[in-house]
């Protein structure tokens, strides 16, 4: 591996209730591996094996914190050791102590450091420890003000790949015959449509054959229904993306999920493939079913 294609390792640390989970998950659903709760002294076994993977393991991120106890005390020392390795950076999340009390009285946890002391006694014990950790911090991130939603997208901004998906749609053909699909965020019913299947031409041929396509899509109503369609999916594909929901499927359906629906799926998929930040992928059900 040349040093231009050397792994990513990202260490993610700092305050509890802070929000280390939200960043944790919003980087694995950038395909990151994420592994939570380390001990500092795994870090090292853990990037080698990274080092020594031949790519398998491009991007990795741990979580460490003071859920490890004592363990813990050796993190800055480990830290600094890692770093002369190159590419590895630290991520410190930081927010108030009003907030944190705040978000540890709303779950109804103790602080990992409180003992036998109040919320405010943990939060402050930690900041102490951790004084060091944040200044040596690569990325400091206060939360205070921040949403899981507006945090999760602080940290694709931060650690996505240049052109990278925020969304990933799926366009999911299927006859209603064969039932409603079940995990689907949006439906279409193409049955307004006249059906191919009444042309004895067309019969044996599917919505991807272009005498079919060409039928479908030169129906009366389909190109209104289209441009229409496709121009109300453009901002709610955006706010997906603004409130980090990662996938999304419509469903198309017609009486058999062979003919009206895969056309329109299909045309469906290329008026929104300009969307920024949306990747497309079209699923036909039951194709191939009758």
């Amino acid at each position: 591996m040349t040093a231009e294609e050397k792994n990513e390792f990202l260490i993610v640390t700092g305050m509890s209730g802070a929000g280390r989970s939200t960043v944790a998950n919003a980087l694995e659903d950038l395909g990151w591996y994420v592994v939570d709760n380390l001990p500092p002294q795994m870090l090292r076994p853990l990037l080698d094996l990274t080092d020594l993977g031949g790519g398998a393991l491009p991007k990795v991120a741990a979580v460490v914190d003071v859920r490890g106890r004592n363990l813990f005390n050796d993190f800055p020392e480990v830290a600094r050791a890692l770093r002369s390795r190159g590419s590895v950076r630290v991520v410190f999340l930081d927010a108030s102590d009003d907030v944190l009390v705040r978000r540890f009285e709303s779950v109804r946890r103790p602080h990992p450091l409180q003992e036998d002391g109040t919320l405010l006694d943990g939060i402050r014990l930690e900041r102490s420890r951790l004084t060091l950790v944040r200044e040596a911090a690569d990325i400091v991130i206060d939360t205070s003000e921040l949403n899981i939603h507006q945090l999760a997208t602080q940290v694709f901004e931060a650690f996505s790949d240049e052109g990278a998906a925020r969304h990933r749609l799926t366009i999911l053909s299927f006859g209603f015959k064969y039932g409603l699909p079940t995990d689907v965020d949006l439906v279409a019913d193409m049955r307004f449509l006249p059906n191919p299947f009444w042309n004895d031409d067309l019969r044996g041929l599917t919505g991807q054959d272009a005498p079919v396509r060409d039928y479908v899509l030169s129906r009366e109503g389909a190109t209104e229904f289209l441009d229409a369609y496709a121009a109300a999916l453009v901002p709610v594909l955006e706010g997906y993306q603004r409130e980090n929901k990662g996938h999304s499927t419509v469903a198309v359906g017609c009486t058999g999920g062979k003919h009206r629906s895969v056309a329109t799926a299909e045309e469906l998929a290329k008026r929104l493939a300009s969307i920024p930040g949306v990747a497309i992928n079209v699923r036909h059900r039951d194709l191939g079913r009758e």
